[in-house]
């Protein structure tokens, strides 16, 4: 007989609501649930493929120890024994170890409660993170303005009337540091309020193609953009902070004269938008409805990522937005993360390239691979990379495939042979997704309503398989114990989020959330920024010297000829999630995605045609790759989807090697990243493209 579970999606920032039916252990079928408090029955293709990640034969059940070149599979006590025998010997060398923590390990709460017992038993204070490949601005921005790194604020687009996205596209990740589940028809319920949504980008997105509006512009150069709107708020005499006033420090009054000197002309020159196109976003963000300016990867993924994010917040300040209904509003969702975790940091450490930003103890991966390449003491020799794949998601992937070929120890908490893991000397496999439980740890505090959900596992757990958290923590313990360490107590993951789930304003207990399978519904997001402020004199630090010196630095740049080469984006499609589902049949399906989307006039100028192949070089590496002739994109630019790259050699993907592409990432630069956050730059990347020559040789 079949049942239906209720569960939540973890695949990517939405989770929206699933049902899922089976049969003994065989998935009969995955869809929305329409009765979940914050999906309403939305799902969208990623979600489905749970069932290829559950029951996908490449999948890892034992861990695996790399013998002669070859994988040979052992047991668990065997492999904590001498990972941990081997890390401390090299400790005791004075050996320097790191960990990286990959993308899907923010979608595991469980394993987010142990990470920290990891960090304490190999030694370290500081990690590398995926973070530092795209949000890390944001939490910069959070930090000086709002006291906390994670506390942000969401349009509220339920009720909002003028929504601008800059460098987003929802339709394909369903919000981005912004929860946004069924983001489609909420656009079209806006819409139906005679609401309007504007889309900036280099490329015509899916979001842009159900937008009312969509702007051209130039790669990298939306801090032009964002400074003509702000300069438009104040010169048109639009300002309106009368709704957060009491909460602005002294420094809101230095930002008009840093603005005040900009030329409208040069701006609209440098980014490619008019000046009446600013005019008219500033008029209609500062008009008398609620409006929200929202800002993702292309402008985070750049070299004035942190300055485009603040300018962002400043902007939806001027023109009486945050902390508005219908505006940008901060959640207040049943598991507080705010209350009950420090402010994070923000600081300067030192490292092979000098001092570089570390936040939140997160140091920038554009470093990663010069510290393991180094040649003194402060080498990294042995190296934890838990759930991530930075061979495809790291700027010049072919540097790091070589420096982590120098490690004396590498072990990969992951269930398949990737890009990356396949450099490692053993891998500790998690059980299947469905094998465990689920609760939106992080993503509840960027949330468009406030809300819980938790997910029971739904399957048991093999014999001989182990939860990611249960793998960390057995390992931390074995090498504490090898270390003559005090060994800890380990907490069960279940009662941490008991416990701060009782610790929240909302005073649930995980009993409570569990027995509502649709979830919990909380409301809608209220104004509340005066009580959810954590600066230590309870006011928004408007404008931090840091913010107002790189406005300066930009400033200067707009004399800087700009070169005419040009320049790399990435994309994403609805079917894609980074490099970690592309082993899924049912995302893989369909024409090939992996091409090079290039103007009609570019590639005529280069003798490019539609199926053809393309040479894509940048200053680190080349690629060659199909091309896609579209007006998708504007001239002067080329786009390449992320998350691609698994035709190197022992990449144990067996689906996703039938449609391998290339990886953008071998591509992009270690040596361009945000001075502010140490973020890399992977967008507008200085490229050329030419016909690959062994098909004009054939010709």
């Amino acid at each position: 007989m079949s049942m239906i579970h209720a569960r939540t999606c973890h695949i990517c920032e939405a989770n929206c609501g699933l049902l899922v039916e089976v049969e003994g252990r065989e998935i009969l079928s995955i869809r929305g649930n329409p009765d979940h408090v914050l999906s309403r029955g939305h799902i969208c293709p990623k979600g489905t493929a749970i069932a290829d990640l559950q029951d996908d034969p490449d999948r890892l059940h034992k861990p695996v120890k790399k013998v002669g070149g070859q994988w040979q599979e052992i047991g668990w006590e065997q492999a904590y024994t001498e990972i941990a025998a081997k890390l401390v010997a090299l400790k005791g060398q004075g050996a320097k170890p790191a960990i990286y923590a990959g993308n899907p390990g923010a979608h595991d709460y469980a394993l987010s409660t142990q990470v920290g017992q990891l960090r304490r038993a190999i030694g370290l204070k500081n990690i590398y993170s995926a973070s530092t490949l795209d949000q890390i601005p944001h939490h910069v921005v959070q930090y000086h303005m709002y006291g906390h790194v994670s506390l942000a604020a969401v349009p509220d687009i339920d009720r909002c009337q003028y929504l601008v996205i800059i460098g987003g596209n929802p339709m394909a990740s369903n919000g981005s540091i912004w929860t946004v589940p069924d983001f489609r028809k909420r656009v079209k319920e806006m819409q139906a309020r005679d609401g309007r949504l504007v889309v900036v980008d280099p490329r015509r997105t899916e979001t842009a193609r159900i937008a009312d509006a969509h702007h051209f512009v130039k790669p990298g150069t939306d801090t032009a953009l964002l400074v003509g709107i702000l300069k438009s708020i104040f010169d048109s005499g639009l300002v309106d902070t009368s709704r957060v006033d009491a909460l602005l420090d002294d420094s809101w009054s230095a930002i008009e004269p840093a603005v005040a000197g900009f030329d409208m002309d040069q701006l609209a020159a440098h980014c490619g938008i008019s000046v009446e196109t600013m005019e008219e976003m500033a008029a209609q963000l500062a008009a008398d409805q609620p409006a929200a300016l929202y800002g993702r990867m292309g402008v985070s993924v750049c070299e004035f990522g942190s300055l485009n994010q603040w300018l962002i917040q400043v902007i939806n300040i001027a023109s009486g937005n945050l902390d508005r209904v219908g505006g940008t509003m901060v959640p207040q969702p049943a598991l507080d993360t705010i209350n009950l975790v420090g402010r994070g940091s923000v600081r300067t450490v030192d490292t092979v390239r000098g001092p570089m930003p570390s936040i939140m103890g997160e140091l920038p991966t554009i470093t990663f691979a010069d510290e393991m390449l180094r040649d003194d003491e402060q080498r990294i020799r042995s190296l934890f990379v838990l759930t991530g794949n930075p061979v495809l998601s790291a700027p010049d992937g072919a540097k790091l495939d070589r420096a982590l070929e120098r490690l004396d120890l590498m072990v990969s908490f992951d269930m398949y042979v990737t890009a990356t893991s396949r450099h490692a000397d053993y891998i500790l496999p998690p059980c299947g997704p469905l094998e465990k439980d689920h609760y939106p740890f992080f993503f509840g505090p960027l949330a468009i309503r406030n809300y819980a959900s938790y997910s029971p596992a739904i399957f048991d757990m093999p014999d001989g398989e182990k939860a990611d958290w249960e793998i960390v923590a057995e390992l931390s313990l074995a090498i504490m114990a090898q270390d003559g360490q005090d060994l800890p107590n380990i907490r069960v993951p279940r009662d941490v989020l008991d416990n701060m789930l009782q610790s929240s304003p909302a005073g649930l207990t995980l009993a409570e959330v569990e027995a509502a399978p649709n979830g919990i519904d909380l409301g809608p997001l209220q104004p509340c920024m005066a009580e959810r402020l954590r600066t230590e004199n309870g006011k928004i630090h408007c404008a931090h010297p840091d913010f107002l010196a790189e406005l300066q630095r930009f400033a200067a740049s707009l004399d800087d000829e700009q070169p005419d080469v040009l320049r790399l984006i990435g994309r994403r499609h609805v079917r894609q999630n980074n490099s970690w589902l592309h082993n899924s049949k049912r995302l893989l399906k369909g024409p090939d995605r992996c091409t090079l989307m290039i103007h009609p006039d570019d590639a005529m100028a280069r003798g490019l045609t539609d199926g053809g192949m393309a040479t894509v070089t940048s200053r680190v590496n080349s690629v060659d790759i199909p091309v896609e002739v579209s007006d998708d994109v504007m001239p002067g630019v080329v786009s390449i989807p992320h998350g691609f790259g698994h035709g190197r050699k022992g990449v144990g993907l067996s689906v996703a090697r039938e449609k391998p592409g290339v990886s953008i990432n071998d591509l992009t630069d270690t040596e361009r990243f945000d001075p502010l956050s140490g973020n890399a730059v992977l967008n507008a990347v200085a490229v050329t493209v030419a016909r690959a020559e062994e098909l004009v040789a054939a010709e």
